[in-house]
């Protein structure tokens, strides 16, 4: 696969939340607001692109029957840089995100790409791939998190949108809106898919 396919996958054909279901605990906690959102996807995104070069770039290097802990360790110092950096500039979202930003250490999609892909292939592809997951997964959170925002607060990153007299639906900044909104876009997302896949074979015009 080209390196512009490694990339395109990660976004649409193999979309770690989406499509693979991955990742669900963080996207329904931090999507509250579209601010959180993208504080955690580019958080994510450079933790997945950093271990993927570095595992990539080990992977002849480290025996078969430990790779596991070398991976965590080498994810877990990427996402304490990230951490420190985060709290030194941004403490306010550091603070919204909490627990969530430690958490990336053990979020199955890294370890997944890394024990699937960044661990078999050469340094650029993996790039591409941490690359595309890290874009796929920030898109979705944050359609995630725009839903979200606008219908239970009425505001798109902390802009009001539709003045005083708007009445918000509370439920969607509760977890159970998260499960609502994850729940109707994913069933958007796999009708759309099978379309596709229908158009392809010839079966709808």
């Amino acid at each position: 696969m080209s390196l512009f396919g490694e990339l395109r996958k990660g976004i649409i054909a193999e979309n770690p939340l989406f499509v693979q279901v991955l990742g669900t605990c963080p996207s329904l906690a931090v999507t509250t607001s579209v601010d959180n959102a993208l504080g955690m996807g580019v958080a994510f995104s450079a933790v997945l692109i950093c271990s993927n070069l570095c595992i990539s770039l080990l992977r002849k290097y480290v025996p078969a029957d430990i790779r596991i802990p070398v991976y965590i360790v080498v994810i877990a110092s990427f996402v304490t840089l990230v951490e420190m950096i985060m709290n030194a500039f941004s403490p306010a979202l550091y603070s919204a995100l909490g627990i969530f930003i430690p958490l990336i250490v053990v979020n199955c999609i890294i370890l997944g790409r890394a024990e699937a892909f960044a661990g078999k292939n050469k340094p650029l592809p993996s790039i591409m791939d941490g690359l595309g997951m890290g874009i796929g997964y920030s898109i979705a959170i944050l359609l995630i998190s725009t839903i979200r925002e606008i219908l239970g607060s009425g505001s798109f990153m902390g802009v009001e949108l539709f003045g005083s007299n708007f009445q918000p639906v509370l439920v969607m900044i509760l977890p159970a809106g998260a499960f609502i909104t994850m729940g109707f876009l994913f069933a958007a997302f796999a009708f759309l898919k099978n379309r596709k896949a229908k158009v392809k074979k010839g079966e709808v015009i």
